[in-house]
């Protein structure tokens, strides 16, 4: 079972596509959960709903702790921000685990319209990056004499890291102007931002496509 898993992990670790699905998980996360973190870890309220229904009941409670409030957000936006960092990825992964299902759970439990399906794909993406770094935590399932090297993966363009890059700045700026925390004006200035960053991200994997098309041929 152990070396299946590794032969697997190994033939997807050099699959572009889901190298750039990898990058766009751990994006998405840190992007959706960093802002609304830091709306609990600065001790704001995280919805308007009144309290007349189980969603806003449920949060008007849980703003007033206090400081588990606050605890959730840092919880949240620390996660967020080791999931960006390359080093730290799969322990951001990892914390992340326990928070996302947690939501999951919660969404599910009272009803919270809209968001019941959209946290299902958030803890999907979460178990996707658990198994993309696979390699990292293999010894803890099945704790073996010597442990396996790292699978290599598909290298990424500067060119489009740099996208990738931008595409977080413009999704933190844009959903902490949705959360009142910086000015709404800052948001159309942000999607034209966004709308370059994606070409950036197109240039970068036309540019490997081209790199990796000229190993074959020589």
């Amino acid at each position: 079972m152990r070396h299946l898993l590794d032969r697997v992990h190994a033939t997807a670790r050099r699959n572009p596509a889901l190298s750039r699905l990898a990058i766009l998980s751990r994006i998405l996360l840190a992007v959706a959960f960093i802002p609304t973190g830091l709306v609990k870890l600065l001790g704001h309220r995280f919805t308007t709903i009144g309290t007349d229904s189980p969603v806003g009941s449920f949060f008007e409670a849980m703003y007033q702790t206090g400081c588990y409030w606050n605890f959730l957000g840092l919880g949240q936006v620390s996660a967020g921000v080791l999931l960006l960092l390359p080093a730290t990825c799969t322990l951001g992964a990892v914390m992340f685990l326990p928070i996302i299902l947690n939501i999951t759970v919660v969404t599910w439990s009272i009803g919270f319209t809209g968001t019941i399906y959209v946290t299902p794909l958030m803890l999907l993406a979460n178990v996707f990056l658990l198994c993309w770094d696979y390699d990292r935590l293999r010894h803890v399932l099945f704790a073996p004499s010597v442990r396996a090297a790292s699978a290599p993966s598909m290298p990424v363009p500067r060119l489009e890291r740099l996208g990738y890059l931008v595409l977080v700045v413009v999704g933190l700026v844009t959903l902490l102007a949705m959360r009142g925390l910086l000015p709404m004006s800052v948001v159309k200035w942000m999607l034209l931002l966004g709308c370059g960053a994606v070409m950036l991200v197109f240039a970068g994997w036309i540019q490997a496509c081209r790199t990796a098309a000229g190993r074959e041929q020589s």
